[in-house]
Protein backbone atom coordinates (compact mmCIF):
# COMPACT_ATOMS: atom_id res chain seq x y z
CA UNK A 1 0.00 0.00 0.00
CA UNK A 2 1.55 3.28 -1.04
CA UNK A 3 0.85 6.73 0.34
CA UNK A 4 0.42 9.23 -2.43
CA UNK A 5 -0.52 12.20 -0.25
CA UNK A 6 1.91 14.43 -2.11
CA UNK A 7 0.22 13.55 -5.41
CA UNK A 8 -3.21 14.22 -3.90
CA UNK A 9 -2.18 17.55 -2.37
CA UNK A 10 -0.32 18.52 -5.55
CA UNK A 11 -3.30 17.73 -7.74
CA UNK A 12 -5.50 19.84 -5.47
CA UNK A 13 -3.06 22.74 -5.69
CA UNK A 14 -2.95 22.46 -9.50
CA UNK A 15 -6.74 22.38 -9.77
CA UNK A 16 -7.14 25.40 -7.49
CA UNK A 17 -4.51 27.31 -9.48
CA UNK A 18 -6.52 26.72 -12.66
CA UNK A 19 -9.64 27.96 -10.85
CA UNK A 20 -7.80 31.11 -9.69
CA UNK A 21 -6.51 31.72 -13.24
CA UNK A 22 -10.05 31.37 -14.62
CA UNK A 23 -11.43 33.79 -12.03
CA UNK A 24 -8.63 36.26 -12.80
CA UNK A 25 -9.57 36.06 -16.49
CA UNK A 26 -13.22 36.74 -15.62
CA UNK A 27 -12.28 39.78 -13.53
CA UNK A 28 -9.92 41.11 -16.20
CA UNK A 29 -12.71 40.90 -18.80
CA UNK A 30 -15.53 42.30 -16.67
CA UNK A 31 -16.27 45.08 -19.22
CA UNK A 32 -15.07 43.39 -22.44
CA UNK A 33 -17.47 43.84 -25.36
CA UNK A 34 -15.06 42.96 -28.19
CA UNK A 35 -13.29 39.80 -29.28
CA UNK A 36 -9.45 39.71 -29.43
CA UNK A 37 -9.58 40.42 -33.19
CA UNK A 38 -11.66 43.58 -32.59
CA UNK A 39 -14.96 42.11 -33.77
CA UNK A 40 -18.07 42.87 -31.73
CA UNK A 41 -18.73 40.09 -29.22
CA UNK A 42 -19.10 39.85 -25.47
CA UNK A 43 -16.69 37.90 -23.25
CA UNK A 44 -18.58 34.99 -21.67
CA UNK A 45 -17.85 34.20 -18.03
CA UNK A 46 -15.94 30.92 -17.52
CA UNK A 47 -16.41 28.40 -14.71
CA UNK A 48 -14.35 25.36 -13.70
CA UNK A 49 -15.54 21.90 -12.74
CA UNK A 50 -13.41 19.28 -10.99
CA UNK A 51 -13.54 15.50 -10.87
CA UNK A 52 -12.05 12.92 -8.55
CA UNK A 53 -9.22 10.75 -9.84
CA UNK A 54 -9.15 7.22 -8.48
CA UNK A 55 -6.00 5.13 -8.37
CA UNK A 56 -5.37 2.66 -11.17
CA UNK A 57 -4.69 -0.06 -8.59
CA UNK A 58 -8.37 -0.12 -7.63
CA UNK A 59 -8.99 -2.81 -10.24
CA UNK A 60 -6.25 -5.22 -9.17
CA UNK A 61 -8.12 -7.25 -6.50
CA UNK A 62 -7.07 -8.42 -3.05
CA UNK A 63 -3.45 -8.33 -1.95
CA UNK A 64 -1.76 -9.19 1.35
CA UNK A 65 0.42 -6.60 3.04
CA UNK A 66 3.08 -9.20 3.76
CA UNK A 67 3.53 -12.93 3.47
CA UNK A 68 3.57 -13.36 7.28
CA UNK A 69 0.19 -11.64 7.73
CA UNK A 70 -2.44 -13.39 5.61
CA UNK A 71 -5.22 -11.97 7.78
CA UNK A 72 -4.41 -8.38 6.82
CA UNK A 73 -5.75 -7.81 3.34
CA UNK A 74 -6.44 -4.75 1.24
CA UNK A 75 -9.13 -4.80 -1.45
CA UNK A 76 -8.19 -2.11 -4.01
CA UNK A 77 -11.59 -2.38 -5.73
CA UNK A 78 -13.46 -1.11 -2.68
CA UNK A 79 -10.63 0.49 -0.71
CA UNK A 80 -11.47 -1.65 2.34
CA UNK A 81 -8.76 -2.98 4.62
CA UNK A 82 -9.63 -6.30 6.22
CA UNK A 83 -7.74 -7.19 9.38
CA UNK A 84 -8.29 -10.49 11.21
CA UNK A 85 -12.09 -10.46 11.70
CA UNK A 86 -12.97 -8.72 8.42
CA UNK A 87 -12.98 -5.24 9.96
CA UNK A 88 -13.31 -2.58 7.23
CA UNK A 89 -11.29 0.51 8.15
CA UNK A 90 -11.83 3.10 5.44
CA UNK A 91 -15.10 2.12 3.72
CA UNK A 92 -13.84 2.50 0.18
CA UNK A 93 -12.69 6.10 0.40
CA UNK A 94 -9.37 5.63 -1.39
CA UNK A 95 -8.72 8.37 -3.93
CA UNK A 96 -5.85 9.50 -6.07
CA UNK A 97 -6.58 13.22 -6.20
CA UNK A 98 -8.55 15.74 -8.19
CA UNK A 99 -8.22 17.23 -11.64
CA UNK A 100 -9.92 19.87 -13.74
CA UNK A 101 -12.75 18.18 -15.61
CA UNK A 102 -13.67 21.14 -17.80
CA UNK A 103 -13.55 24.91 -18.15
CA UNK A 104 -16.91 25.89 -19.53
CA UNK A 105 -18.85 29.03 -20.39
CA UNK A 106 -21.52 30.02 -17.87
CA UNK A 107 -25.17 29.59 -18.84
CA UNK A 108 -26.14 33.19 -18.08
CA UNK A 109 -22.94 34.75 -19.39
CA UNK A 110 -24.38 37.99 -20.83
CA UNK A 111 -26.38 40.86 -19.34
CA UNK A 112 -27.95 43.78 -21.21
CA UNK A 113 -27.47 47.28 -19.78
CA UNK A 114 -28.87 50.62 -20.93
CA UNK A 115 -25.89 52.87 -21.74
CA UNK A 116 -26.41 54.99 -24.86
CA UNK A 117 -22.94 56.56 -24.49
CA UNK A 118 -21.16 53.19 -24.86
CA UNK A 119 -19.50 52.76 -28.27
CA UNK A 120 -20.98 49.25 -28.68
CA UNK A 121 -24.55 50.26 -27.76
CA UNK A 122 -27.27 49.36 -30.25
CA UNK A 123 -29.64 51.90 -31.81
CA UNK A 124 -31.88 51.78 -28.70
CA UNK A 125 -28.93 52.48 -26.35
CA UNK A 126 -28.52 48.94 -24.93
CA UNK A 127 -25.18 47.19 -24.73
CA UNK A 128 -24.38 43.54 -23.96
CA UNK A 129 -21.83 43.08 -21.17
CA UNK A 130 -20.37 40.01 -19.47
CA UNK A 131 -22.56 38.86 -16.59
CA UNK A 132 -19.72 38.88 -14.08
CA UNK A 133 -20.36 39.81 -10.47
CA UNK A 134 -17.13 41.12 -8.96
CA UNK A 135 -18.14 40.15 -5.40
CA UNK A 136 -18.89 36.55 -6.43
CA UNK A 137 -15.60 36.34 -8.30
CA UNK A 138 -13.64 37.64 -5.30
CA UNK A 139 -15.37 35.16 -2.99
CA UNK A 140 -14.45 32.38 -5.45
CA UNK A 141 -10.86 33.66 -5.56
CA UNK A 142 -10.58 33.67 -1.76
CA UNK A 143 -12.10 30.19 -1.57
CA UNK A 144 -9.71 28.80 -4.20
CA UNK A 145 -6.76 30.53 -2.51
CA UNK A 146 -7.63 29.00 0.86
CA UNK A 147 -8.09 25.55 -0.68
CA UNK A 148 -4.68 25.93 -2.32
CA UNK A 149 -3.15 26.91 1.04
CA UNK A 150 -4.84 23.94 2.75
CA UNK A 151 -3.33 21.53 0.23
CA UNK A 152 0.10 23.13 0.66
CA UNK A 153 -0.24 22.82 4.45
CA UNK A 154 -1.15 19.14 4.15
CA UNK A 155 1.95 18.44 2.06
CA UNK A 156 4.16 20.38 4.47
CA UNK A 157 2.71 18.61 7.53
CA UNK A 158 3.17 15.17 5.97
CA UNK A 159 6.76 16.08 5.10
CA UNK A 160 7.37 17.14 8.72
CA UNK A 161 5.80 13.91 10.05
CA UNK A 162 7.97 11.81 7.74
CA UNK A 163 11.10 13.66 8.89
CA UNK A 164 10.11 13.14 12.52
CA UNK A 165 9.48 9.44 11.93
CA UNK A 166 12.93 9.05 10.38
CA UNK A 167 14.52 10.59 13.49
CA UNK A 168 12.96 8.01 15.82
Amino acid sequence: MSFNIFDIAGSGMTAQRVKMDTIASNIANINTTRQPDGAKGVYIKKDVSFRTVYEDSLNRGFSNFSSNSPDAQFDPKTGNMLINANIALNNGMLTGGVQVDEIYEAQNGVKTVYDPSHPDADEEGYVDLPNINLVEEMVGMISASRAYEANATVAENVKTMMQSAMNI
